[in-house]
């Protein structure tokens, strides 16, 4: 009986001693496990900086300099760099990290696309390489650059274009880079492709708003200037000739020419003060548009009255294009409506704020504008800042421009 009692106890002194062993067992498994979480939520983490870097739309070096300093950490390399190379055998952009300032500059110049990295440019493919220096396609490097071992390249791609490359070197961990390591640059390679393409959109719309500026220009130059001249040139002639057949008339041609060249140089000097870029820091929109007005009423000699009460915050692009799209709206007023009196005016309504510029000038039929107004120019202008532009007129009936633009709900809490 006493060896039968014996037999529970022992069994549950077992289980109590095997507690401990399950549950030490138990940590060792969740060590792993714990570890995976954190990369995951680094890596997370880095590429939500990449992503809201490129979402604000920072300058395309700064949002190189976020990617290359994530894939280096991610990475644990001791060196990045985004290469984007130029048309002249270089690179426009070669942004590095890893490397302190002084040693940079000892470097010297930026590299040719050459070597390894004309290699990526030419092929597209990823490149990885336990050590560089074995590799029969290296050319080396300048005596102050520092020794790389092995190298993780790839290739930044739109489509089939290259754009650039990114690669790491000198692995921290023994072992090299992995096959983890490969898609976390190629991840970042993306992100560097959206950067860089954006960056080309708005340069080559950029261009195209420079040779649409230009096409105004030729246009407006041709409307307010070009004509005159021509007038003052005949009308000079026709005086040389009546000097001596009718001095009278010679006299009045001469006045004729004074007058239609006073004429050419106030819209000479209109034109050149609508290329100006707005300052608006100094007046606001209110006080700088205010004051255009005045100007411009002056020099046509044609009444401009202004109105505009409590205005709320609007931003640079919203406050551009209202002050553009009334300087524009304005100055064809006071040239083609033969108006005297020109009304401006800026309004807050709920959640907007409104531009209206009138005349009662002789208008025109709407489907009959007149192709010199710059009507698809405003019409750009207020797209480009969220707004609605709508241009109404009639022969006889005068002309109305008003443009409505969007305010955040935030903004016009604030004012209230």
């Amino acid at each position: 009986m006493q060896q039968q009692d014996e037999v529970p106890q022992q069994d549950a002194v077992l289980q109590q001693d095997a507690v401990p062993r399950r549950n030490a067992v138990q940590q060792q498994d969740e060590v792993p496990q714990q570890d995976a979480v954190l990369q995951q939520n680094a890596v997370l983490q880095q590429v939500s900086q990449v992503v809201l870097a490129v979402a604000r739309q920072l300058s395309t070096r700064d949002v190189l300099q976020v990617i290359v300093k994530s894939a280096r950490s991610l990475a644990r390399a001791k060196y990045a760099a985004i290469g984007v190379p130029d048309d002249h055998g270089s690179f426009a952009e070669f942004v590095v990290d890893g490397i302190p300032e002084r040693q940079r500059k000892a470097i010297g110049p930026l590299p040719r696309q050459h070597g390894l990295l004309g290699v990526l440019l030419r092929e597209g493919q990823p490149l990885r390489l336990d050590d560089i220096r074995a590799d029969p396609r290296f050319e080396g490097w300048p005596s102050a650059h520092p020794e790389l071992a092995d190298v993780l390249g790839m290739p930044i791609r739109d489509g089939s274009q290259v754009l650039g490359v990114i690669f790491a070197a000198s692995k921290r961990d023994p072992g090299g880079f992995t096959e983890r390591d490969e898609q976390l640059l190629g991840l970042f390679a993306a992100h560097a492709a959206i950067a860089l393409t954006n960056a080309r959109l708005y340069e080559r719309g950029r261009e195209l708003s420079v040779l649409e500026e230009r096409a105004r220009l030729a246009r407006e130059l041709h409307d307010a200037v070009s004509q005159k001249l021509f007038s003052v040139r005949a009308k000079a002639h026709a005086a040389a000739v009546l000097v001596s057949r009718d001095p009278a008339r010679a006299v009045a041609e001469m006045e004729s020419v004074a007058a239609l060249s006073g004429q050419a140089h106030a819209e000479l000097r209109a034109v050149i003060d609508g290329l100006a870029p707005p300052d608006l820091s100094a007046g606001g929109l209110a006080g700088s548009l205010r004051s255009y007005a005045v100007l411009a009423g002056r020099t046509y000699g044609v009444r401009v009255c202004f109105e505009a009460r409590d205005l709320p915050a609007l931003g640079a692009q919203q406050e551009t294009a209202l002050y553009r799209v009334a300087q524009e709206a304005l100055h064809n007023a006071l040239r083609h409506s033969g108006a005297g009196q020109v009304c401006v005016s800026l309004s807050a309504r709920p959640r907007r704020v409104v531009l209206q510029v009138t005349d009662g000038g002789r208008g025109f039929a709407p489907d009959a504008a007149p192709t010199g107004l710059g009507l698809a120019s405003m019409r750009e202008r207020a797209a480009g800042a969220g707004g609605t532009l709508t241009v109404r007129s009639e022969p006889g009936g005068g002309t109305q421009v008003r443009l409505e633009v969007p305010v955040a709900a935030a903004r016009t809490a604030e004012r209230s």
